[in-house]
């Protein structure tokens, strides 16, 4: 080894603040470009066909580790090449706009935040640094794998935030059945005949009250992406839903009925908004029929918030449009 060439037991790191890239030989910087250049040609398709080609390329490449400094006390963790996460190499990239934009909104609230199916937990990290104020976090993921490379990225920043290898449900205790094929799509809602990964004991968000996990005179912001399972999620979190919380959930853009949204608005006291593109604004879902012309993409999901308080609900209509 020169002392020229990188090591390659070392992890690759990106700056998003700079457009550094430091630790990569001449082969993994090409890779680099094509995947920043494959990110940016995919954007308009909502980067269908973008795994694909970073599966592709990543063949050519070795097992390398991944750390992109997000910001000045934010650091995130993936395998390089990853068909999900490698798309942060393209700096013009913002993952889930509406929720940045959210959390940056309230940095001045005293909040927890608990990220059911958290991943590789990049929302954990962000919402922990000191940018999106500095709030004590729980990361809940359901597959031991990611689990893994999500007590790595609590590591990284400190371990300053708590990592739980548990599936969320609508009541606590027993296991639950994960399939999938891809780390981003783990579910414990598949068919008899998904591919079988693993099983994982379940926990729902009221039994986090009742193990002391969480306080309930509190304020609290849940994101579940939990693949399938949200209204169960949610009829788990009744006791959290009436205290001081809002919950974002997925509403996927194939379900044309917005089967979470019909469920929501069904409960009582329960309310939901959603980042409009036409106005720039939160704006309130009265009826599910609103969600068609946000729901454009079949392809990909779409954050809706859910909540009974007052005060989250007023967090909301104040927060200033987008401006475009």
């Amino acid at each position: 080894m020169t002392a020229y060439e990188p090591r390659r037991d070392q992890p690759l790191t990106f700056d998003r603040r700079t457009g550094r890239l430091d630790g990569a030989t001449l082969r993994e910087r090409a890779a680099a470009l094509a995947i920043k250049a494959g990110a940016r040609l995919t954007e308009p398709f909502a980067h269908r066909g973008f795994s694909l080609g970073c599966r592709i390329l990543s063949r050519a490449l070795d097992d390398r580790e991944t750390v992109v400094q997000l910001n000045e006390d934010a650091r995130f963790a993936f395998p390089f090449g990853d068909g999900y996460w490698s798309v942060l190499l393209d700096r013009r990239y913002v993952y889930e706009a509406e929720l940045e934009r959210f959390l940056m909104n309230v940095v001045d609230v005293d909040y927890t935040f608990v990220d059911c199916g958290a991943n590789y937990g990049l929302w954990s990290v962000l919402a922990t640094s000191r940018p999106f104020g500095a709030h004590p976090a729980i990361a809940i993921e359901a597959s031991s794998r990611n689990a893994a490379k999500l007590r790595r990225n609590a590591e990284l920043n400190g371990n300053r935030f708590a990592v739980r290898h548990q599936a969320i449900g609508a009541t606590a205790g027993g296991v639950a059945r994960l399939s999938g094929r891809k780390h981003e799509a783990f579910t414990i809602a598949g068919p008899d005949d998904a591919a079988f990964c693993e099983e994982v004991p379940v926990v729902s968000l009221d039994s986090l009250i009742g193990d002391g996990s969480l306080d309930p005179s509190g304020r609290f912001i849940v994101k579940l992406d939990v693949e399938g399972v949200e209204i169960d999620a949610l009829q788990g979190g009744q006791r959290l839903l009436d205290a001081d919380t809002i919950m974002l959930c997925e509403e996927h853009g194939a379900d044309r009925s917005h089967g979470v949204t019909r469920w929501v608005l069904a409960q009582p006291g329960c309310r939901e908004f959603v980042l409009d593109p036409r106005t720039g604004r939160f704006e309130e879902v009265r009826e599910p029929g609103f969600l068609d012309h946000i729901k454009t993409n079949h392809a990909v999901g779409y954050n809706v918030f859910v909540t009974k308080s007052v005060f989250w609900t007023e967090r909301l209509r104040s927060a200033p449009p987008v401006v475009r």
